[in-house]
């Protein structure tokens, strides 16, 4: 198919694709709390188990009718954790795809602020949670740094691309910092803007790469960032 109106000019067939799908949302979510790496709950409630169908049914539809100059979706990667399992499942039945965890795909470590609101994260560490929200270097109180969650997703990310055939796809469901990581750091962007990206439960973040002679993957388009999939 030719190449689509408004599509990068790097865009072409021999691309490898990587579809990033958030998880749907668990009770953390819904309470707007910190929900991290270090635990392996929360599972999704009954409407997080909803997104995850459409997020589902828009995945099976990549190289149809939804972007139908992508490839159709191929090898199912997931982050460990309960909610983002439960999600790669849904993908999974829909794309009858097999779902192979990956610890490098978990959410970013938050330690002392597991389970506590921004609020809540504000009032008690007011310097460190604004020096964690804006370096993109500082860490969480016994936790992790956007950098870090970049460091071990990048490395697992550049095994999927290579695992990926040009001209082919894979899904990675996964998590909002690990998502805004993954992005921020294929197109460039230094580690103190990942946040500003928005990824709402159960979006697509679709990526297109080439591959370097060093292996490590070269962003070629982003096809869209946080594309949401609950409506």
């Amino acid at each position: 198919m030719a190449r689509p109106s408004g599509a990068s000019p790097a865009a072409g067939a021999d691309l490898r694709t990587v579809v990033l799908v958030r998880h749907g949302v668990t009770e953390l979510t819904e309470a707007r709390a910190y929900s991290g790496g270090g635990v392996p709950g929360p599972p999704l409630t009954s409407r997080g188990r909803v997104q995850a169908a459409r997020a589902a049914d828009a995945v099976f539809r990549l190289g149809k009718d939804l972007w139908p100059d992508l490839p159709r979706a191929g090898a199912l990667v997931a982050s460990p954790l309960v909610r983002t399992l439960e999600t790669a499942a849904a993908v999974g039945r829909r794309t009858g795809q097999h779902v192979r965890p990956d610890d490098r795909f978990a959410e970013c470590v938050f330690g002392d602020w597991e389970g506590l609101t921004p609020d809540a994260i504000a009032d008690g560490w007011p310097d460190e949670f604004a020096a964690w929200s804006t370096t993109g270097t500082d860490r969480a109180p016994g936790g992790e740094s956007y950098a870090d969650v970049g460091e071990r997703a990048w490395a697992g990310l550049r095994d999927v691309v290579a695992a990926t055939e040009p001209g082919a796809a894979s899904v990675v469901v996964a998590h909002t910092v690990t998502i805004r990581a993954l992005a921020g750091r294929s197109l460039g962007a230094p580690a103190s803007s990942w946040r500003l990206l928005r990824v709402p439960p159960c979006s697509l973040t679709v990526l297109r790469f080439g591959l370097g002679d060093d292996g490590e993957p070269a962003l070629a388009e982003v096809t869209t960032a946080g594309f949401p999939t609950d409506v």
